[in-house]
């Protein structure tokens, strides 16, 4: 769950996230590396949603154009084809990881292509890079970027106010940010490439979560929270007059400049003792709407209020729709129709209990309805229904006691917005989905409406942990932050269910059995009750372990290769043993607390443990441990080991850091010594997958500096040399967790990211025939329909529907085509993509390569054109041409 969002980003950092520092380059062979030598499509392990959505941009002039950003998975542009998301910064490489935490978007209402982000993750020594403007002109498909002199905090407390940049309805050149840690208001007056501070603005913000926090997260000054224009004082051309400032300053929260930015004053007449956390103006009707909180959020509030300001007589009105008295959350998330200006929306971002709540009027807030009310307590009428069969696992499975109801209307509720061309479409961001309606009139009418989940692409959970079986139902294991991680039996579907039975907020941990797959165990962090848990039956169903005294955590955990004991290595106290399924523990000797454990995946009684710079063995089933006389192996904890399949005592060791020992390490005598991999500059994990084809040992991957070169990076030949395996624009940030390859499938990498899912990738021929593999033939006839959508200078959005006219199903396909005018493409949806020169080769993805005959499959993508952006004039399903619609 959210609520423990912070806790595992600190855990993750303390585990050594901080280590990709651009380092002095290790000693490496460059003749044996291969970079960007294979051709891999990337895709998430379906979860949909998994973390917080703080913020939803509509844009004003475009129909059907939004965004989405999160704190730490980056940002997503809607896609209406399909009701999905497209990533947008993938492309952020390791050394600048904090750039995919988004703390505000601006969609430029001028020129619709124009979309601007604001990034970094923390404003203390968590990120190592200071915060940056990212700047697009094909709506996030390409980026340019400014670095700013100071950090910015996607993932810090505040981070559901705003939206902190804004872009001038009148003059889209002109841009504003509102920046914390005291670094005051910035603007642009050249489209983003270059920003100054606002010197003459009054008041760089003075609120805090918590002073006495010595680490700087919850100390850090929340700055200048949104800023607001009133288009109405303005014409096209020129800049805006008036604009609206929100500050972190409980007493005084709004500013205001009528001289487009000369000078400002404090808006006079202002509530005090609360921190304004959103500002939406209604220029048709002159109202500046406010929600106001006592705390920053979005765990927080305690106290709030709604209130209206009219623009043209300063005249402000509390239009709170319950009495100060009776909330024990803050207001934040707000939004106004468009199309019936006086509707206006609110939430109640901070009640976990027993639920959220949305307010909305339709008469500029004089009156207000509730998205649900107490008929006679604890029971509830609500007005809406809800529908999570696309996301099921949204039930967290639970049963509650009335008035709390499963699923829940949402927590951490602070984007909210109304689609400014479709008043019957809502979207609001909770702390584990986006949810939306597509009938929100109902609510006016007497009728329900309906809130499904709106986040299919948008894939937002931190990886601990990954374990593919060799066997048994379960294609993946992952161990997630929040919501404790899934058991995938198809990567291509939402699970029912996240583990239960016991259900752990944060999975650290886990395993299987390497020959008895049908056992597997968990660690991980609670609410209350055990910290460990086992299956008998490959993840299906699970049962509760119990603690050892002491225990606060879950740490790492092993199963021994034929499932008959385990060795534990849980936060609070030290390694412990046990035979079955953990009634009992008993301290394992000979290797100091906090160590990280593994099993040998032959000899059921051999386990490891490393611990600063110390490989630690036990051949007793975890009794005791003993030293290794290895020597040269990272002095830190930043470390990740393994053992192969297959073959006893052969083991890789992967970590360190910048500052001392940090690469690749082998042995194949248990841990007795270890050989460091010359070729290798830098790795932080380690995993094994099917060999190649008439290779005799398991296939090798690691996120790692090869040749100079970050990538997650696949061998075939023990390490001898090494292929890059993604490319630059799939990067996800950190990769350093975990990494596994598929046991079954040749080629198949599992990649474990900080925010942005577990990302699985396949070669080009995919499959599990040893990587070659060859394009769809299906026969009999087709047509194409190639519509461009939306063009602007430079930039295009195009649509492609593909028909069987034919009278037999496809079980796969491949389209190609001919761009006329070298046009390119940038980023492309609902299907895999390769250009050479003008050709483009568009493949079906996992879920839509069956085509019945009669029916279509439709993709789209964003592109590039100079001078004339013709049609393609003709497209080959693979060996035939089709019918041109």
């Amino acid at each position: 769950m959210r609520r423990t969002r912070i806790l595992t980003a600190v855990l993750a950092l303390a585990a050594g996230l901080l280590a990709g520092t651009p380092p002095a380059l290790a000693a490496h062979d460059t003749a044996q590396v291969t970079l960007a030598a294979d051709t891999y499509s990337w895709h998430n392990a379906r979860i949909d949603g998994g973390g917080f959505v703080p913020g939803i941009v509509f844009n004003r002039s475009e129909k059907n154009l939004a965004y989405a950003r999160t704190d730490i998975g980056g940002a997503y542009r809607w896609q209406e084809s399909t009701k999905t998301w497209t990533p947008l910064l993938d492309s952020v490489g390791w050394d600048q990881w904090g750039h995919t935490g988004v703390v505000s978007l601006a969609s430029d209402p001028v020129d619709p292509g124009k979309v601007y982000a604001a990034v970094g993750t923390y404003t203390n020594g968590w990120d190592p890079t200071n915060g940056a403007v990212l700047r697009s002109a094909d709506r996030g498909a390409s980026w340019q970027k400014t670095d700013l002199p100071f950090k910015l905090g996607g993932n810090m407390p505040g981070r559901g106010m705003g939206e902190r940049l804004a872009i001038d309805p009148n003059k889209d050149s002109v841009l504003y940010l509102g920046a914390p840690s005291g670094k005051g208001l910035w603007r642009s007056t050249d489209s983003g490439v270059t920003w100054a501070q606002v010197t003459n603005f009054p008041n760089v913000g003075n609120y805090v979560q918590d002073p006495t926090d010595t680490s700087g997260y919850a100390s850090d000054d929340q700055g200048i929270t949104w800023v607001t224009f009133d288009e109405s004082t303005g014409t096209a051309g020129t800049a805006t007059k008036t604009v609206y400032v929100g500050v972190a300053d409980l007493q005084n929260s709004v500013y205001r400049s009528t001289d487009a930015g000369a000078t400002w004053t404090r808006l006079a007449g202002q509530p005090t003792g609360y921190l304004a956390h959103k500002g939406v103006l209604d220029a048709v009707n002159g109202c500046l709407y406010l929600s106001y909180s006592d705390k920053g959020g979005p765990y927080d509030g305690g106290k709030g209020q709604l209130w209206r300001y009219a623009t043209a007589t300063g005249t402000w009105t509390n239009i709170s729709p319950v009495a100060e008295a009776d909330t024990y959350y803050g207001f934040s998330g707000l939004t106004v129709d468009r199309q019936h200006p006086g509707t206006v929306m609110a939430t109640a971002y901070s009640s976990w209990w027993p639920d959220t709540q949305l307010f909305r009027s339709t008469d500029s807030g004089a009156t207000w309805t509730k998205a649900w009310d107490y008929t006679s307590y604890p029971n509830r009428s609500n007005r809406y229904t809800m529908d999570v069969s696309s996301s099921p696992w949204l039930t967290f499975g639970a049963n509650p006691s009335p008035p709390e109801q499963t699923p829940k209307l949402g927590w951490m509720t602070e984007a909210l917005e109304i689609d400014p061309f479709n008043s019957n479409r809502m979207m609001y961001g909770t702390g584990a989905t986006l949810y939306g309606t597509e009938n929100l009139g109902n609510w006016d009418s007497g009728g329900q409406f309906t809130i499904k989940p709106m986040v299919q692409g948008l894939e937002e959970t931190a990886v601990d942990d990954l374990a593919a079986p060799p066997s048994g139902g379960a294609q993946l294991f992952s161990a997630l932050g929040d919501i404790g991680g899934f058991r995938h039996t198809d990567l291509t579907k939402v699970p029912s269910l996240m583990y239960t039975s016991p259900t752990f907020t944060t999975t650290t941990s886990l395993d299987f059995a390497e020959t008895n797959p049908n056992t597997v165990v968990r660690v991980g962090n609670p609410d209350s009750g055990p910290h460990i848990a086992f299956s008998t039956d490959n993840g299906a169903n699970w049962f509760a372990g119990t603690d050892p005294s002491g225990v606060s955590g879950g740490g790492t955990v092993a199963a021994a290769a034929d499932g008959s004991r385990f060795v534990w290595s849980p936060a609070g106290t030290g390694v412990q043993y046990t035979t079955g399924f953990g009634s009992s523990w008993s301290a394992s000797s000979g290797i100091p607390a906090g160590a990280a454990v593994e099993s040998d995946r032959v000899d059921p009684k051999t386990f490891y443990g490393f611990k600063s710079g110390k490989f630690y063995v036990s051949t007793d089933g975890g009794a005791t441990f003993t030293a290794s006389a290895a020597t040269g192996l990272p002095s830190g904890d930043s470390v990740r080991f393994k053992a192969l399949p297959g073959t006893k005592g052969d083991v890789w060791l992967a970590g360190g850091a910048t500052d001392g020992a940090y690469g690749l390490w082998h042995s194949t005598d248990g841990g007795a010594s270890f050989t460091k991999l010359s070729n290798v500059d830098q790795a932080d994990t380690i995993g094994f997958g099917k060999a190649a084809t008439g290779a005799s040992y398991q296939t090798l991957y690691t996120s790692a500096k090869i040749g100079g070169v970050r990538g997650i990076f696949r061998s075939t030949d023990k390490g001898t040399t090494w292929t890059r395996v993604n490319d630059d624009a799939h990067q996800w940030g950190w990769t350093g967790a975990a990494i596994t390859g598929d046991p079954r499938v040749y080629g198949r990498v599992y990649v474990s990211t900080n925010g942005r899912g577990v990302i699985y990738g396949d070669t080009a021929g995919g499959g599990d025939d040893g990587g070659g593999g060859t394009d769809p033939t299906p026969t009999g006839a087709c047509t194409v329909a190639y519509s461009v959508t939306n063009q602007w200078t430079g930039g295009f959005q195009a649509d492609v529907r593909l028909t069987n006219t034919g009278s037999a199903s496809w079980t796969g396909w491949s389209l190609a085509w001919s761009f006329p005018n070298g046009q390119t493409v940038g980023q492309l949806w609902n299907a895999d993509w390769t250009q050479s020169g003008a050709t483009v080769t568009a493949r079906n993805v996992s879920w839509n390569g069956t085509v019945a005959a009669g029916s279509s499959v439709s993709f789209g993508f964003t592109g590039a054109w100079t001078g004339t952006n013709a049609k393609p004039s003709s497209f080959r399903l693979g060996d035939q041409t089709c019918t041109v619609a």
